[in-house]
């Protein structure tokens, strides 16, 4: 199976709920692949409704009272993205001969080491015929991939008023339903960790198994947080017949939005690590595919089906996207959080965005606001903070939580409720002010009970404010979750200044002190390590300074390995190697000062 090149060697990876959930509008037509997040049918719906009326496609309505109205909305919404794209696209195709034209401006955004730039320009010169020309272009060019997300454990079990329905429809059996009957030909990143109900549900599309001429019409794509995730995952899949298209590895801190700390794992010794055993991960994998699909009387593909290694997480400059690509070998570099600032690709709000602009390090910070319990990338002074902590000092905390698709907990009836409602946080406090709590010890636990934020409207509120959409109830503002990298990017910037930056045509970062990206992630390591030591000291047990010792230890090795990697005079980054090293031995001192408490004998 011949691999499909991509025109460009970067993608916007899925960001909140709304942020990217037009993107392949925006940007598909231009070669660049988005990934729309399909946890939100509520707000899919909405979108859906305003991109046919403004391209004039038909709509109908889809309400809460049809039946499986959740994978409908998710399917009908994906067909009209599809269609949308594909008319831009065959259009951006004709106008080849204008000038100014979005033909030019698809070829203008590619790389000059794009191999398809550099074939058309040949093309051109011999004067070709216009027919020459137009075929050329029908055979050479391609739009980005217009691909989903899902996080795996948001999949809340439904209920018809009193009764409890069937798993396929808990929210990401319906979402992953909904895209396997859209017409869309692109993946499914599946990601937040590991569900084996999920994945076998998989087994009832065709689509995710291969045709007869090897080719998967829809594809998956784990994102991982080390290679043994991707191969205990990847090895389950394969076990129902079901391949990994692409291990999309993301750094667990350095990121935006939700952050999946690893037990130390650093993200350079990650990629050397899936460089290496990248063709062992084919072969095993692809062994066991081969028998599952046999035992299932499918097709069988008589040579291992294509197989991508990407990466995302903190890069910000030409020379980490360069080092990427050729050190490891990696098929695209994400770039997320940057894209916040560009209109032209995303969807936030004005107000975010200004502050976005004017962030700084100490702006973009791990809060606990999450109501998954899982540290969760802020920013300070956000509409949705601002609106939280304003109910807080009214006496009146917590969400009407109209969406409930965090809604993770059960109440005394069995039904699902989420942390950051009103009424789980009335009846927690309630509780809590019977304790009989000294004022400070009871201000700090009401804090963690109250500090829960609806993260369900907070991450698709920019789409209603920027498109006027209808909403109904309370306004919980805009939650924005950038990665701490955003803090040296200082202004909005159009598509062209941000791709141009991509490949190191232009630079749009003003400041000379922005960390290496492996630094920056391993300075954020180090100060989990210590903060989860402070945690733990007055409940220190066997368990946990098996995990400490552990997670230190990781960290002594990604530390060994940059030692090894910066040394190198081959090895060229935006800073000095001298200065890397140099910041590698502070990081390595400080991690070194922090002592894992010793157990007291019983």
């Amino acid at each position: 199976m011949q691999k499909k090149q991509h025109p460009h060697s970067f993608h916007i990876p899925v960001m909140g709920l709304a942020f990217t959930l037009d993107s392949p509008i925006k940007v598909a037509q231009y070669g660049i692949s988005s990934v729309i997040s399909i946890v939100d049918d509520v707000i899919i719906e909405k979108m859906n409704k305003y991109y046919s009326a403004k391209f004039q496609l038909p709509y109908k309505e889809i309400s809460t009272k049809v039946e499986d109205y959740r994978a409908k909305r998710i399917t009908s919404y994906l067909n009209t993205v599809d269609t949308i794209v594909k008319h831009k696209f065959e259009n951006l195709k004709k106008s080849f001969e204008t000038k100014s034209s979005e033909f030019e401006k698809y070829m203008d955004l590619l790389p000059d080491f794009s191999e398809l730039k550099q074939s058309f320009t040949n093309k051109i010169k011999n004067n070709p015929l216009k027919e020459d020309i137009y075929n050329w272009i029908q055979n050479n060019l391609t739009p980005g991939n217009i691909d989903v997300n899902i996080m795996t454990k948001l999949d809340k079990a439904n209920f018809k008023g009193n009764e409890k329905l069937s798993t396929e429809f808990n929210d990401a059996h319906a979402a992953l339903r909904g895209f396997a009957n859209s017409n869309l030909e692109s993946s499914i990143v599946l990601s937040a960790g590991m569900n084996p109900r999920l994945y076998s549900y998989f087994e009832n599309f065709n689509d995710f198994f291969p045709d007869e001429n090897g080719n998967l019409k829809k594809k998956i794509i784990l994102k991982v947080s080390d290679y043994r995730s991707a191969l205990i995952q990847g090895k389950f899949l394969a076990k129902k017949g079901l391949w990994v298209s692409e291990y999309r590895i993301e750094s667990g801190l350095n990121c935006g939005g939700h952050a999946f700390a690893s037990d130390g794992y650093l993200l350079g010794p990650i990629l050397e690590e899936f460089k290496n055993d990248k063709d062992a991960l084919i072969s095993d994998i692809h062994k066991i595919l081969v028998t599952a699909l046999e035992s299932k009387g499918k097709y069988v593909p008589t040579k291992p089906l294509q197989l991508e290694v990407t990466v995302q997480g903190g890069v910000g400059n030409s020379k980490e996207h360069e080092f990427l690509l050729k050190n490891y070998k990696i098929d695209s570099v994400g770039w997320g959080s940057p894209f916040l600032l560009v209109p032209e690709a995303t969807t936030v709000d004005a107000d975010s965005i200004d502050k976005l602009k004017k962030a700084t390090e100490k702006d973009l910070f791990l809060s606990n606001v999450s109501p998954l319990g899982v540290p969760f990338n802020s920013l300070k002074d956000s509409s949705n903070d601002i609106i939280k902590n304003n109910r807080i000092a009214a006496g009146k905390p917590g969400s009407s939580c109209p969406k409930k698709f965090l809604a993770l907990s059960l109440d005394e009836k069995g039904k699902p409720l989420c942390t950051a409602s009103r009424k789980y946080q009335s009846e927690k406090l309630e509780t809590l002010a019977k304790q009989n709590l000294d004022s400070a010890t009871f201000k700090k636990e009401a804090a963690l009970i109250t500090d829960k934020t609806c993260l369900c409207e907070g991450l698709a509120n920019a789409a209603i404010y920027n498109y006027n959409l209808p909403h109904k109830g309370e306004n919980q503002g805009v939650a924005i979750c950038p990665g701490p990298n955003l803090a040296y990017f200082t202004k909005e910037l159009t598509l062209k200044e941000m791709v141009s930056h991509i490949y190191g045509k232009t630079n749009v970062i003003k400041t000379k002190d922005r960390p290496h990206f492996f630094m920056k992630e391993l300075a954020m390591y180090v100060d989990y390590f210590s903060n989860k030591v402070d945690e733990i000291q007055d409940t220190f047990t066997k368990k946990q300074e098996k995990y400490l010792t552990n997670f230190k230890s990781n960290l002594n090795d990604g530390i060994a390995y940059y030692q090894q990697l910066f040394s190198d005079k081959a090895t060229i980054f935006e800073e000095s190697n001298e200065r890397l090293l140099k910041d590698l031995e502070q990081l390595k001192n400080k991690l070194f000062k922090i002592k894992i408490p010793a157990l007291q004998a019983s």
